[in-house]
């Protein structure tokens, strides 16, 4: 039985697969990253033409992170995921309130998601700059209910919860505000392709 067993072997030969059979040539180095990575991490190729930047949004997530961001992960997988050698060097923290008993407690109270409690929890907590959303479509729709309501706009959402009820439809809201966004089109997504995202934003700024 042959195979390879060096991981930084493994994936350079990855990254190498991956070069060689994109459809899409990206012009943006830092674009490129985030797109290769994603499908590192899933191995879908899909998400070289359903991944959408906003115009500002790698120029806007790499300030926030020099700078030392706070994000909101609405799962404990992202908070997992996220590379803690990287974030440290880079002196963020990571924050998810979904398991706080007050949230608990509310949610439950007003027959509602406990992601959706959580993301008002956020949205008032001033460290957090980034919000990074794989799970729940409520949580995005709920972030964007309150920037309507005054509350100030992060300075980067990653939008891509995964599902068939809300997941979609959430991101299409997205794409309407004028906010820097990295998201995926349609149903898929998930708690891994926001880590691969933050991951590859952080390995840029630290390569550079």
């Amino acid at each position: 039985m042959s195979y390879m067993n060096d991981p930084k072997g493994i994936e350079k030969r990855s990254f190498e697969i991956i070069t060689s059979e994109m459809d899409i040539t990206f012009s943006d180095s830092r674009m490129d990253a985030i797109v290769k990575r994603v499908i590192h991490t899933t191995a879908d190729f899909e998400y070289s033409n359903i991944l959408k930047f906003s115009p500002d949004a790698i120029e806007k997530g790499i300030e926030t992170l020099k700078s030392g961001a706070g994000i909101y992960c609405d799962t404990k997988m992202i908070m997992s995921g996220v590379n803690k050698i990287s974030l440290n060097k880079l002196d963020g923290n990571l924050h998810n309130f979904v398991h706080d008993e007050d949230v608990v407690l509310e949610a439950k109270k007003r027959g509602v998601t406990r992601s959706t409690v959580a993301m008002e929890k956020a949205l008032r907590n001033k460290e957090i700059e980034i919000f990074a959303i794989g799970n729940a479509p409520t949580a995005l729709y709920t972030l964007l209910e309150m920037i309507e309501k005054g509350y100030p706009k992060p300075s980067l959402i990653i939008g891509v919860p995964v599902g068939f009820v809300g997941a979609a439809e959430s991101k299409e809201e997205l794409e309407k505000y004028d906010i820097p966004y990295i998201l995926t089109k349609g149903r898929k997504g998930g708690s891994t392709v926001a880590v691969a995202i933050i991951n590859a934003l952080m390995k840029y700024i630290l390569e550079n």
